[in-house]
This record gives structure tokens, sequence and C-alpha cells, in this order.
């Protein structure tokens, strides 16, 4: 049973049925076909050779098939990770390719031990951290990034690298004067035949794949119109055969400088591959997706992935619908995957030579282009202003400054939003509905109420800890003071109320023995048995009285008028603790 846990190929290929065959076989080969230009327009985008794309295309697909408990998710080169690589990287000084190349095989190393590392931790929630306008502002702004990087290959010019949308655009502009008018026309002339296939002809689109036809048709106009002696860019030679086995290099004077964006990278590549596995899952019955089992299985995959020169991967949105929709089933899809790409690293990578640069360039353009989502902003805009300011600030922090600023500050910023909401948590002064036994907010049934000098009703909406428990007292002495000298009981509510730390406790206590002091009563109302629990063990108890426990507010206001006497039952569960049964 532990190793079905650890290697889930063992839970499903027992029980591999023959009907599956056909569609893992057409999903392989459809996923297959596709990830020789995209792995190569990928690593451009990261900053390497072409055939580094291909590299990461092969193990690492291996790997999660052994170990990973989505049967679709398609893993490889990404668009975003790309990016993160060329913007972690092209942040040090660096003294050429050959070291560039060695810390993006490091950095896959190194973010797979993170992510592996959190997986045997069990730490797959942190991804929650990752809120979805910070997913999204930062996904739009990367996007937008990611295609202007591209716009030296589509106009065959000169630009400085660079991860913010205005130094692009300068560059560009002051070097547009230079565009080779070669690549921009079969740049221009890719992008539209994508949206042309795309649009107009979709079963032709997954049976062969547009990326595909624009390579074939860009190495052909190259080859036979010699386009590359009149300055037009092209791949050039790709190196032939599979990886050979290397042990990454680790730099140990740049692992503090490469940390964050490991860290990022690691975080990021989760969110994407756990977002679309999720998505994916839902419209299957036969497995269900464990967090933390792929943080192992993505981390296992970049670890290896490294000793075969990958650089860092994870699984791709457009290729994981693609290998579903084609009617992939089991892990055996990207073992035919890897079987293409393999089979063209050994054969095919002299026909790569003439393919032109701006035709990889379109290739990502188009794909990342529709990662930008605006209707999402138009609803937070419309329904959470707070939300779409977050969103906004990401998005703004991620063209401007950079993409890891933009995804640490989005998340810095959630934090500190969710940090100030608990600080200052929803506390209702609630009374008691006229001839009913509900306690309801005065402000939102102010005419329904009884309206009692000599008590107050108070529920506080959040759990008491030492970020609120300042507040928590302020507003509850404000109510009191406002109800004047005829104030002679207060009702707690709490039950939402889930937990109450050390300086909660304490405070509960020193409000306590001041109302004491002041001669009014407190009775708790609702309290769940784990705060019920922490009312024992902190002595709160012995403060308040067991005895002022109650399960509904309006049982403390009758018991107080003397109109209502605890029963046997309704006292075991108003009192019961955990090691204390009534």
């Amino acid at each position: 049973m532990l190793l079905h846990k650890i290697l889930p190929i063992f839970e499903w290929l027992p029980n591999y049925k023959k009907s599956f065959l056909a569609g893992d076989v057409t999903a392989g080969l459809t996923v297959g076909i596709m990830l020789v230009p995209q792995g190569m327009a990928y690593a451009m985008i990261a900053g390497l050779p072409p055939v580094f794309g291909l590299y990461a295309s092969l193990i690492p697909q291996i790997i999660y098939a052994i170990m990973g408990t989505s049967r679709q998710l398609a893993v490889g080169p990404v668009a975003m990770d790309s990016l993160l690589v060329a913007s972690g990287l092209g942040a040090l000084s660096l003294s050429g390719i050959n070291e560039y190349i060695s810390m993006a095989v490091f950095l896959s190393l190194f973010m797979g031990a993170i992510q592996l590392l959190l997986g045997i931790l069990r730490m797959g929630f942190l991804v929650n951290f990752l809120s979805k306008p910070v997913i999204s502002g930062f996904t739009s702004g990367a996007a937008i990034i990611i295609g202007l990087s591209q716009l030296k290959h589509l106009l065959g010019i000169h630009i400085v690298r660079s991860n913010q949308v205005h130094s692009l655009l300068i560059n560009a502009f002051e070097n547009i004067s230079a565009t080779n008018i070669y690549a921009l026309s079969i740049g221009i002339f890719s992008i539209l035949l994508i949206k042309v296939i795309k649009k107009f002809n979709k079963k032709f689109s997954k049976r062969f794949p547009a990326a595909l036809l624009l390579v074939v048709i860009g190495v052909g106009i190259v080859y036979f119109f010699e386009l590359q002696n009149v300055g037009l860019k092209i791949v050039g030679k790709v190196p032939s055969g599979l990886p050979s086995f290397q042990l990454p290099e680790i730099p140990l004077n740049q692992v503090s400088n490469l940390t964050p964006i490991a860290l990022t990278l690691a975080l990021i590549a989760f969110m994407e591959a756990i977002s679309v596995s999720k998505a994916i899952e839902e419209k299957q019955n036969d497995y269900e997706i464990d967090s933390n089992q792929e943080l192992v299985a993505l981390g296992a995959s970049n670890m290896i992935g490294s000793f075969f020169q990958s650089y860092p991967t994870t699984g791709g949105f457009s290729r994981t619908a693609v290998n579903e929709q084609a009617g992939a089933k089991t892990g055996i899809a990207p073992l035919i995957s890897v079987l293409i790409v393999g089979l063209t690293l050994l054969f095919l990578t002299p026909l790569f030579y003439y393919l032109p640069n701006s035709v990889l360039a379109a290739i990502i353009m188009v794909a990342v282009f529709g990662l930008i989502d605006l209707s999402y902003p138009k609803e937070l805009y419309k329904k959470r202003k707070d939300e779409f300011i977050l969103l906004l600030l990401t998005f703004m922090i991620t063209v401007t400054i950079g993409i890891k600023e933009g995804i640490l500050s989005g998340v810095l910023i959630s934090l500190l939003i969710m940090v100030y909401r608990t600080s200052k948590p929803h506390i209702a002064v609630i009374a008691r509905v006229k001839d009913t036994n509900y306690y309801k907010n005065i402000l939102r049934f102010n005419t329904d109420i009884e309206n009692r000098k000599d008590i107050l009703g108070i529920r506080i909406d959040s759990q008491l800890f030492f970020g609120n428990k300042d507040y928590f007292k302020k507003e509850l002495f404000k109510h009191i003071n406002n109800k004047g000298e005829e104030l002679e009981l207060v009702i707690i509510n709490t039950e939402a109320i889930s937990y109450i730390d050390s300086s909660g406790a304490h405070a509960l206590i020193k409000i306590i023995e001041e109302l004491k002091l002041r001669n009014i009563k407190v009775m708790f109302s609702g309290t769940t048995g784990p705060t019920r629990d922490i009312l024992y063990k902190s002595g709160i108890i012995g403060i308040l009285g067991k005895e002022n426990l109650f399960l509904r507010s309006y049982e403390a206001e009758d018991y107080y008028d003397g109109r209502y006497r605890k029963t046997e039952i309704s006292k075991k569960i108003a009192e019961q603790t955990e090691n204390n049964f009534l």
C-alpha cells in the first residue's frame, strides 16, 4: 500500500485496459508533436539554446508518469517558468552561455529539492497563499512581459533583455528602424495562421497542431529562398542525440542569490500543475489528486531531470488540455510523448536548422497572450474593489519592477490584508428578536429586537488571538459604556470563535475580572467543544464559572431572569470538556 502511494504507477498499471491504449497513443503522439516546437520556443524564453527545451521534455515526463497522481497532466517546459528562469539568471553576473546553462540546470535541482521537501513535510497547503487575484494579476503581467520579450525575434532586431515592460518597449522603439522585414512578415503570417486554424478548424488543430505546421512552412520558406543570407535569424545547428548523464554544478557562491527564485519557481510551478490537474480531475471518476504527492512527483521530476540537462519544468496548461481531449487515460500517454521527442533528438534535429526564430516567437506570443484574463478583473471591479486593487497592484509591480517581485509582493500584500482583517474582526451587538428565541444583530433587526438596558449581547466572528484581543476589548467596553449604569449582564456569543490563544485567554480573564468589579455578570453561549477545552485548560472557566456556559444566548437571558434551569443533558452539552464528562 505504501509503495502505491509513493509510486502511483503500481496502482493504475496492473489495472490497465486494452481500451485505454488507443486514447493514450493518440494523446501521446499529439502532445509529443506539440512539445517539439513548444519546447524549443520556451527554451528561448529562458535564454537557453532551443535544444534544452527538448531535453526538458524527456526525463521529467518519465518520472512524473511513475510518481504523479494525475493521469493526464503533461509535464515539461512552460512559458511562465521559463521566464522566471530568465528573470532570476538575468540579474546575476554570469561569464557566458556555458555558466548560464549550468545555472539553469542547477535551478532545476534546487527547485526540485524544495518541492520534494515540501511534499515530504506535507505542506501542499502553501499554495493556498497564492490567492486568485494575485495569480490573475501576476499571470497577466508575466504574459505581457513574455510576449514583449519576443519582439526582438519578431522584428529581427537587438533588444536588451529586461523584465520590465517599459524598458522593453523603449528599447524596441529605439531600434525599430533596424527591423528585418522578412522576420516581421514571417512572424505576422505565423500569428495569423495559428489564430485562423484555432478559430475555424478545431478538429484539424487537435490532430495536426498549428505549431508543427508553422515549423514545416517556416523551414521550407527559409530553405528555398535562402533568407538566412538576408539577415533573418534562424535556429541553426541543433545538437543531435539524447542528453547525457551529468552531475549538476553547484555554485556555492550563488546559492543565496538563487534561493528566492528557486522558492518562487517551486511554488509557482506547483500552483500551475495543481490548478490544471485539479480542473481535469473534476472530469474523471477513477482517481483523486494528492497535492502532497504531486509536490513529491514534481520535485523528483525536476531533480532527476537536472542530471540529464533539464531546466525547470512543471505541468503545462495547454498541453494538459490537449492530452485530456485527445483521450489520454494513463501515464502511458506521456511515455509515448517522450518517445516522439527522443526520436526527434536522435534523427530529426538537422531539419530544424533553417527554422526562423520569428516562428518560435509567434508560437510563444499566441500562447502567452491567451493567458491574459480581462473578465476576472472586471468582475472584481464590480463586486470586490479591495481584491481588484490587490490584482492591479500585483499586475503593476510585475510589469514595472519584475516577475519575482510581482509574485512575492502579491503574496505579501495578500497576507497583510488577511492580517488586517483578522486584527479587526466583525463584532456585532446582538439582542433577542421579539417573540422568538433568536439572538440577532441589532443593526439588521433594529425594529424587531427587544432592547434591554440591563443586558448586552456581543458576538465576535473570529478566533480570539494576540492580533485582535485589544480590538475586541476596546469594542466590548465601548458597547458596555454605551449601555450605562443599568447594565448587569454581558452575554458573549462564542459560536464563531474557533480558537483562543494564550494572549486571547489572558485578555478574557482580565475582562471578566474587570466586569466583576463593576458588578456586571458574564455568560458565554454557543461555545464549541474545542474552544470549551481551551476555557478549562487556560483557567478561564475558574473565573467565569462553568454554570455560566449555555448552549444558546436566549438560555443565558432566561437563566438570568429565573425562567430557565439547565436539564442534565443541556448541562452536559453546554459544560462538557474532553477531560471532564459531566
